[in-house]
Parts: structure tokens; sequence; C-alpha cells
């Protein structure tokens, strides 16, 4: 296989996965606490008996919201494709693997990294059958991969509310096999990461040998109920744009906490962070750490771990790109965030185009390529890794 581009950002949504999936599969003490289709008001939608809410079948973004024309231009270029069209008739591009390539094909990519159901366990309020819900989910995304595995690299989700079953979970996605990394999904009641809660987990995955993953899901949404129009809509801004600065905090706790000296295999991946606001954030660390944090068990500068361990992955970001010296060009993979409504498919070419094509070719390939090559064990035999 000839990697020219690989998206290091991409997604399975809860709400385009096999309706009966989550009930079909789960223990028969929990079955009645599974995510579900139910027909709604505006057509069929996830939802659970507790009472939460996930979003329309086969719907936009990851909260399968409707689809309306004009409302956001990202999302009027992928309706353009017959995306959500095929949705409401039931064809999953998203989940048919075969359909996935097509609309793989039809970007210019020819493999993607697969985040999945990101902040959709944390909505239904109900640990046990959240645990459930991600065992299901595993087990299928390593089917799903199993597919095509020269083309899809899957990230299987990992508990955070408990840790024996976070630890369970990992064993498991072990045994199985099939993914390349593990993401821990966000949510605003979990333990900060400079927590010594986490400190098993930290070990348990450096065993496993896979890359460990955040990926952004906004810091809440805000609470705007009773206010005009106008002001909703501003505060609704300042939650969509302020997604990928949130991933300072995980960025500092992991390296302030010392996880990386403890363990220096370890790789971290902040997905969908963005990348201008990093080379600030560590500049800053270095010169707190210089100042007055020498009592850390750091051995190096703050920022000398972000170089060995860790990468981020951006979409579109001109000003990170300026920053590439201070990022370093090993550090950083992009990725097309499809199917958000916030990301670049089917249009990956014109961005890269636009925002590398200045650069050096081997530079250029590392971003949108050769980093994600390596990272996540895509084999290509043309690539730039194997005749450096």
């Amino acid at each position: 296989m000839k990697y020219d581009v690989i998206s290091a950002d991409c997604h399975i949504d809860l709400i385009w996965l096999p309706p009966d999936l989550f009930t079909a599969n789960a223990s028969a003490h929990l079955r009645d606490r599974m995510p579900y289709v139910t027909n709604g008001e505006d057509g069929p939608q996830w939802v659970s008996r507790s009472g939460s809410k996930f979003g329309l079948m086969n719907g936009m973004g990851s909260a399968g919201r409707l689809y309306v024309p004009g409302q956001i231009h990202r999302s009027d270029r992928m309706a353009s494709t017959g995306l959500y069209e095929d949705g409401q008739r039931g064809i999953r591009r998203l989940t048919d693997p075969d359909l996935r390539l097509r609309d793989q094909d039809l970007d210019g990519v020819q493999g993607e990294v697969l985040y999945g159901i990101l902040g959709a366990t944390g909505r239904l309020n109900d640990p046990e059958a959240a645990t459930e819900v991600i065992r299901i989910y595993n087990q299928w995304l390593a089917d799903f991969c199993d597919t095509h595995p020269e083309r899809f690299a899957g990230i299987a989700c990992v508990p955070g509310h408990n840790m024996s079953s976070a630890i369970e979970e990992l064993k498991r996605v072990g045994k199985r096999g099939s993914v390349r990394g593990v993401e821990i999904p966000l949510h605003k009641d979990m333990n900060p990461l400079w927590d010594p809660y986490w400190e098993p987990l930290w070990a348990a995955v450096n065993e496993l040998g896979l890359p460990m993953h955040f990926h952004t899901i906004g810091a809440g949404h805000p609470e705007t109920q009773g206010f005009p129009l106008q002001v909703q809509r501003a505060a609704w801004a300042v939650y969509i744009t302020g997604f990928g600065i949130q991933m300072a905090s995980v960025l500092m706790s992991m390296i302030f906490s010392g996880v990386f000296e403890k363990y220096p295999k370890l790789r971290l991946v902040i997905g969908e962070s963005g990348i201008g606001w990093i080379p600030y954030v560590l500049e800053h660390m270095d010169l707190e750490w210089e100042d007055q944090f020498h009592d850390l068990s750091l051995t190096m500068k703050p920022s000398d771990y972000w170089h060995r361990q860790c990468a981020a992955t951006y979409q579109t970001d001109r000003i990170g790109i300026k920053l590439l010296d201070e990022l370093g060009t090993e550090n950083v993979m992009w990725g097309s965030d499809f199917p958000h409504p916030d990301g670049i498919w089917p249009d990956s070419q014109v961005f890269i185009d636009r925002e590398l094509g200045h650069l050096p070719e081997n530079v250029r390939k590392k971003i949108v390529c050769d980093n994600a090559a390596a990272l996540y064990g895509f084999s290509n035999t043309e690539s730039a890794l194997e005749t450096a």
C-alpha cells in the first residue's frame, strides 16, 4: 500500500452505528440500559431509557444534530456529497467499511485514525452501562478495522470513571488486538489528570505499548437558557472556538505530574487540539519549572518531554504551521476531522496545499503522512520512513 496522506483524526460516532448494536450485544442485566433508536420529532433518534439523548440517527457531527442547509458552511459542503441524505435513507456511509473507503478516496486520503463515541458515555449518566457500551463499541471497532487494516487504525475507548473497569478493558483490548491506540474520553466530572488516581492506568497503558489519546470535546455546553438569542449565539461561539485550547490542561497535567518521566516510552496524542497555542504553553511551562518548580520529579525541561513523547493533531492551523520550528516536525499530525462539521472533508487537499504547499516536501510528508504511519503502523513500502 502506498500512502501519500493519512488523516490522524477521523471519527466513528455513536449515532452512525448499527441501531441494534448495543441492545443486541449487551449482557442480559444491562440490555434495557443501553442506547437504542426510537422515533423522534425530527426522525429516528438515539436515546436511553434513563432519559439520555445522543442525537438523530445518522445525524450531523458527534451530537447527531439535524442538518439545516445554510447554517454551517462546512456541513453544506459535506451535504453536497449526499452524506446526510444517504443517512436519512439508512445508508451508513461512515460505518460501512467499503463505503467509508470511497469517502476516503474522494478526499485523497489512504488511511484514517478513528476516534470513537467521544462524550456519549458521559451523557449516559450510568457508569455501569457506560462500561458495557465501551466494551461493545471496542469489539465492533476491532471487527470494523479488520475489514481493511491497511486503511483503518482504530482508537479503543477506556472508561475513566472506574479504575478496575479501565484496567480490565485495557487487557481485553490488548488480547483482542486490531486497534492501534487507546483513548480516555474527557468529561467534566473526571478526576484531574495530575491526580495519582490515574497511576495504575498509566502503568497499564505503558505495558500495553499502544499510544494514549485524549480528544477535545469542549469545556461543556454553555447554560444560556433565558438569554436573548444574540447572547446565546455569542456563548456558543466561545464554546466552539475554545475547543482546542482546553487541551492545554491535559498537556500540562501529564508533563508536570511526571508521567513521561516515569514512562519514557509512553506516547501521548492530543486530538483535534490545534497546534498554534502549544509553543506558548511549552515556553511558560519551562519558565515556571525553572523559576519555582524544580522540586517536581522531572529531570528535563517540560518542553523536552513534549518533543520526546507527545504529538498533536490539527485540521487547519495557519499560525501553528508558522511555528513548526518550535513544535518539532515529528510532533505534528494533520487530520481531516471527518465527518464532523468543523472538519475539512472532502476538501482536504485544498487545505493541505494552501497551508503546507510552501514547505519542503520531506517536512510536508511528515505532517500529512509519515508521522502517523510510524505511530500507527501503516506499512508504506514507498514511504520516506523506509528510504530515509
